[in-house]
């Protein structure tokens, strides 16, 4: 039988190893933005390891767009890390005429922000979405699902849930855009959100995650469910639920209490 340190080893290949510890110290900012990774000689010496296992480790960094390699100079840390979301900076209605505020945020950022609607379905959710919207055993949601890309590379996959009966009848059913955003929208038909709940976690992408992120590997996604109440009056009810995936390597959300 293995002892408890035989089976904390960690079994990963080799470069995959040394691929996570240079990843640990750029998220960190130990190898900070624009500097240069060690050189293949202090990485060998360091790791005690080939050229050619150090290749395959930086070539994960690359694939993951953590690194940057250049012809004949070294692999520099690409300009930007992990990036920081605030959830709290998107998740309330706008003022008329005025864009989604994640549209806005992108901008201020100096990004160009981009939404694509890719589905818009009356379905019956998954059990986690239909338990959240209180749905009755036969009870129904439209299913909203975007990508949403900055400068064109995908950031994250969103599929949105309404209970039928607030969606009907509403622009929440057709399948265009929503100027403003739904949070504004829910506002105007009366169900202003009021109360937002966040379950965050890390997992292993699905099939349809992987390839509409465009992820590198195995690494995981950052996933956030989320549950908005709203409403007016002293009963709220659940007005969304949606289920957000982002690439785990590349962000990080933060919230302040």
């Amino acid at each position: 039988m293995s002892g408890p340190e035989e089976a904390a080893a960690d079994k990963r290949p080799l470069h995959e190893r040394i691929a996570a510890d240079l990843r640990g110290e750029i998220m960190d900012g130990d190898l900070a933005p624009g500097t240069n990774l060690p050189s293949t000689q202090r990485l060998r010496e360091r790791f005690d390891v080939s050229n050619a296992t150090i290749q395959k480790a930086i070539g994960l960094l690359e694939d993951e767009r953590l690194a940057i390699g250049h012809p004949g100079a070294a692999v520099t840390v690409r300009a930007h890390r992990q990036e920081t979301v605030r959830p709290a900076d998107t998740g309330a209605p706008v003022a008329a005429g005025e864009p989604y505020r994640w549209l806005s945020v992108a901008q201020r950022q100096g990004k160009r922000g981009s939404i694509t609607l890719l589905d818009v379905a009356e379905v019956r959710p998954p059990s986690e979405v239909a338990e959240a919207l209180e749905l009755p055993a036969s009870g129904t949601a439209v299913l909203r699902r975007q990508l949403l890309r900055h400068d064109g590379e995908p950031v994250e996959l969103a599929a949105c849930y309404y209970p039928s009966d607030l969606a009907a009848g509403t622009p929440l059913t057709e399948p265009r855009r929503i100027r403003g955003g739904t949070p504004t929208l829910l506002a105007e038909l009366g169900h202003p959100p009021q109360r937002t709940v966040d379950r965050v976690s890390a997992r292993v992408p699905t099939q349809a995650e992987y390839e509409a992120l465009r992820l590198p590997g195995d690494l995981p996604v950052l996933r956030t469910f989320r549950v908005v109440y709203g409403g007016t009056g002293d009963r709220l009810r659940p007005i969304e639920a949606t289920v957000m995936t982002k690439a785990g390597h590349l962000y990080e959300l933060q919230y302040e209490f």
